[in-house]
């Protein structure tokens, strides 16, 4: 370790600047994670904040069942089947559809959701909208920035609705969501049955010979018995358009950096490595082995990346904080987290790969047997 600091003290600009390219690495897997984290927010949380096990997609008699709201379709004996499922305690329909509220002069797309008080967001003001009495509860952010209140009349889609209330923001497909009863979601959507089921397990172990799993997992048979398809919520997220697509665009953009910052780093440190070999030499011939000089190469490249990536890790906050104002940036303890211990650790493995040019130094260099 000794030799090691004394290293970064004796070439202060090449450590420098090779801490200066983790800090900006960092800093961009940051915002990456961040922006990653906010578009998957605007995308779904209308979805992924359901209190529920399950959602259950539909399709036409004859038709098969897709993990899609743009598809779905759930009809009577569908919603009755797994209303009696074993193990359900609830199977909530819900409709979706992307329309446009218009509050006096202004318009915004929004998402639309049908359903019952059981699926509403927690409610900011105001109450929950009665069924077939034309309400519709607003996000709060929407109300704000287009000057709406609690009793106000507002056009969704073609349907002149009242206020009842303002609900936590979610959005559905980047649009901001407001909800409403179902008959009242039939008459903006113009369809007659509900996009999906929200279901619920009551928490009874059941026969896992069937598949259908145990605790508030609710039974599998149910799809078998109907046209339809039931998955987590987190999987039910990939039916939103375009979500897995821009999900797993960025998601792939991070593995690349990650990797450019491995290879980066490898790269520095092997050269690194080729330009000391004199010393290396020296030191083994005085008695310093193989493990310890390893060792100490990996101390002075862990120096390195927890410095620049802790900088760039701040960096990265401050930034976020500032972008959270007007793109959605999702800024919390693993935006950051994850990506500086990401870069420290594949770091650290591009400079074991490196460094291990050291084994196999010969201590007879130093004192000149190869000349």
């Amino acid at each position: 370790m000794f030799v090691a600091l004394r290293d970064i003290r004796f070439a202060r600009g090449r450590f420098a600047l090779m801490g200066a390219v983790v800090t900006l690495i960092t800093t961009l897997v940051v915002f990456l994670y961040g922006l990653t984290g906010g578009l998957a927010r605007e995308a779904s949380s209308a979805v992924a904040g359901l209190p529920v096990d399950r959602i259950v997609f539909g399709a036409p008699a004859g038709a098969s069942p897709e993990v899609s709201f743009s598809n779905s379709t759930i009809g009577p004996e569908q919603r009755r089947a797994w209303a009696q499922a074993p193990g359900v305690s609830s199977a909530e329909p819900f409709g979706v559809a992307m329309t446009r509220l218009t509050a006096g002069r202004t318009a915004v797309s929004v998402s639309a959701f049908g359903t019952s008080d059981a699926l509403l967001p927690a409610l900011v003001s105001g109450h929950a909208p009665q069924p077939r009495k034309g309400q519709a509860a607003v996000s709060e952010s929407t109300a704000r920035e287009n000057g709406i209140r609690v009793g106000d009349r507002v056009t969704l889609g073609t349907e002149r609705l009242t206020v009842s209330g303002l609900t936590a923001d979610r959005s559905f497909g980047h649009a901001p969501s407001v909800w409403t009863s179902l008959p009242t979601w039939e008459r903006v959507s113009h369809q007659q049955h509900p996009t999906a089921l929200a279901v619920k397990g009551d928490g009874t172990p059941r026969d896992t010979s069937t598949g259908s799993g145990s605790g508030a997992t609710p039974d599998a048979s149910a799809s078998a018995r109907t046209t339809t398809k039931a998955v987590s919520v987190d999987a039910a997220l990939a039916g939103i358009d375009g979500y897995a697509a821009e999900h797993g665009t960025l998601q792939l953009i991070q593995g690349f950096l990650f990797a450019v910052s491995a290879l980066v780093v490898g790269a520095f440190f092997t050269v690194w490595t080729v330009q000391r070999k004199p010393d290396i030499a020296v030191l083994k011939a005085v008695g310093a082995s193989s493990a310890y000089l390893v060792r100490d190469a990996l101390a002075q490249a862990l120096v390195v990346l927890v410095a620049g990536a802790a900088l760039g890790g701040a960096a990265g906050v401050a930034g976020g904080a500032l972008a959270a104002a007007s793109v959605p940036f999702e800024l919390g303890a693993a935006t950051v987290t994850v990506p500086v211990l990401a870069m420290v650790a594949l770091g650290l493995a591009g400079s074991a790969l490196a460094v291990r040019r050291i084994t196999s130094v010969d201590p007879l260099t130093a004192l000149g047997a190869t000349r």
